[in-house]
Formats: structure tokens, C-alpha cells, sequence
């Protein structure tokens, strides 16, 4: 694809989009598992429960949503800079962003951590560009043709107040 026909925000702005929809995914995926922990860890009794529920949401739903922002921010940054040195938008930006991104995520334990979250986040993401790609020529075969309109105007019946009604009826 060329980067004119791509329908995505320009790149600014995109690598904000992203970090703010993976904060938001973060947070609301988050607090829910934090909320199904944290009623299963509390002391017996409903009231211990949901106090334990919102105790755990409220304590980890905001770190992971911050967890997920940084990797949305560093996954489009590198997405962008992809684009930019490569000059086109197709699926190896992305492949090569989520390697890129668990290598850098993982840079404080070493080389040989780098090494395995570069291949998880590479992995990772040509699997969903893979999927992405699969549906999208599945949903075009399910429709090979748009709507077929005729060439002339000129050819077009005009309409009249019944419709075809009463050319089928008579």
C-alpha cells in the first residue's frame, strides 16, 4: 500500500491514538481480571469479597493500563519510523515493531531476555497481520463484485410513483 491510500491517522497523532487506546484497553481489561482476582483472594463473606474486588482494581487496573500505554506508544513510534525510513506502510512495519519493542521493553534483563521478547513480539504480531490478511481476502471473496451500475443514464427506467408494482401485477 502507499502511504496516501492508507486510512489511518497521520503519524503524530497516530503514535498518541495508540497510546491512549492501549491505556484504555489496559485499564478496562485490567480492572476486569483484577476484580475476578481479587473477589476469589478476599476473606469469605459478599461485603470482604467486593471490598477485596475494588481494592484490587483500584490498586492495579491504572499500573497495568500504564503498561500497556508505554507498549502502545513504543510499538507505534517504531511503527512510524518504520514508515518513514521504508517509505511504505505494509505488514513487515509492523512484524518489525513488535519485535523491536519486546527487545527494547526487555533491555534491563540482558540479551538473551532481548532476544526472546523480540522473537515473541515479532511472532505475535505477524500472526494477527497474518489473520488480518486472511479475513481480509475471505471477506473479499464472499463479495468479488460491487454493485453493477449501468453505463449509459440514459438506459435507466425512470421510476415511477408505484415502482415496479404495477408492471408486475397487470
Amino acid at each position: 500500500l502507499k502511504m496516501e491510500e492508507y486510512a489511518r491517522e497521520p503519524c503524530p497523532w497516530r503514535i498518541v491514538d495508540d497510546c491512549g487506546g492501549a491505556f484504555s484497553m489496559g485499564t478496562i481489561g485490567g480492572g476486569i481480571f483484577q476484580a475476578v482476582k481479587g473477589f476469589r483472594n478476599a476473606p469469605m463473606g459478599v461485603s470482604h469479597r467486593l471490598r477485596g474486588s475494588m481494592l484490587a482494581i483500584k490498586t492495579r487496573a491504572p499500573q497495568l493500563g500504564g503498561s500497556f500505554a508505554i507498549w502502545g506508544g513504543l510499538f507505534s513510534m517504531i511503527d512510524c519510523s518504520m514508515v518513514k525510513l521504508r517509505g511504505k506502510e505494509d505488514p513487515w512495519n509492523s512484524i518489525t515493531s513488535g519485535a523491536l519493542t519486546g527487545a527494547i521493553l526487555a533491555t534491563r534483563n540482558g540479551p538473551l531476555a532481548m532476544a526472546g521478547s523480540a522473537a515473541v513480539g515479532g511472532v505475535l504480531l505477524a500472526l494477527i497481520e497474518g489473520a488480518g490478511i486472511l479475513l481480509t481476502r475471505f471477506a473479499s471473496t464472499q463479495f468479488p463484485n460491487g454493485p453493477q451500475f449501468a453505463d449509459d443514464p440514459s438506459q435507466l427506467q425512470t421510476p415511477t410513483a408505484f415502482g415496479d408494482y404495477r408492471q408486475q401485477y397487470q
